[in-house]
Order: structure tokens, then sequence, then C-alpha cells
């Protein structure tokens, strides 16, 4: 196996790494560049925990080797606040709703949540559903997280 230097983009911040050369974009984003938000739920991209985006396309980050960042935008869910401290939309409403419980698939869903909200701002409640499709959550249900992201898009509509 050989050491492969990565530079990219993660949440707008120019960052370096050295990794494995079978290393998964998940394992570096946990382990090289200490951003611990993206989980690994199955590692095989069937669960959406370690949802991420990759030039602002949503990806399963246990599928992506971690040397195709090279020169890449990454946004995960550390970068979702626009300040890092005021709360997106989106989380607040998760709160709000009571959309989240142990944390494992929350990050996931707000990653795929913001991608759905950019592309379509006024989604309805099955585009939402087929959206976060690949996201699994086994202690919510979804009804409280498309709540979430309805309210969320009508929120941020109207301060738009």
């Amino acid at each position: 196996m050989s050491t492969i230097h990565v530079t990219t983009s993660v949440n707008g911040d120019e960052v370096e790494f050295l990794c494995d050369s079978r290393e998964t974009l998940l394992d570096a984003l946990r382990d090289r560049v200490g951003l611990t938000g993206a989980k690994e739920g199955c590692g095989t991209g069937d669960c959406g925990a370690c949802s991420v985006t990759l030039d602002g396309r949503l990806v399963c980050a246990c599928l992506v080797l971690a040397a195709e960042a090279q020169g890449r935008q990454i946004g995960t869910v550390e970068g979702i606040a626009p300040d890092g401290e005021t709360l997106h939309p989106l989380q607040r409403k998760f709160i709000e709703h009571a959309a989240l419980q142990c944390g494992i698939c929350t990050p996931g869903i707000l990653v795929a949540a913001k991608a759905l909200l950019e592309r379509n701002p006024d989604p309805t409640e099955t585009e939402v559903r087929y959206w976060l499709a690949g996201n699994l959550c086994r202690c919510t249900g979804y009804d409280k997280i498309v709540r979430a992201v309805l309210d969320a898009a009508a929120e941020m509509r109207e301060d738009a």
C-alpha cells in the first residue's frame, strides 16, 4: 500500500492529510481531519450515516476513497451552521420537532436534507421522503424528520 498526500477543501477550509491508498473518505475525515460527525453505520453505502457532499453531490463517504477528494470540495455536518455558532434552520427544526434521538443517523440526514434544499427549496413531502430514502433511522421513524425538513424549507424560503 502506498501513502497519498491529499489537499482538499472541507467546509470551505483547505485541508491536507496523508492517507493509505485504500482508505475511505469517511475514515480520513474522522481519523485524519478530526471531523467525527459522519458516522459509519454499515460500511456498504446502505444506511446514509456517513453522508457528505463532494463537489455539491451527495455521497456516502464510506464508498469514496480518500484519495478521490484531491482538489475537491467536501461538505460535512460540521459545516452546516453558517458561522459555526448559529444553528442552521434544519438543525433548529430537528430540535423543535424532536426529529433526532441517538445521533447516529442525524448528521447524514442533515447533510442530505441540506443538499435537497439547495437543489429544491420548496420540496413536497413525497420529494423529501424520496430524497432521504438512502438515510436509515432506527429510533425516530421518519415523520418527525420529514416535518422538520419541510418546516425548515418554509422558513428558509421566508428568509430568502
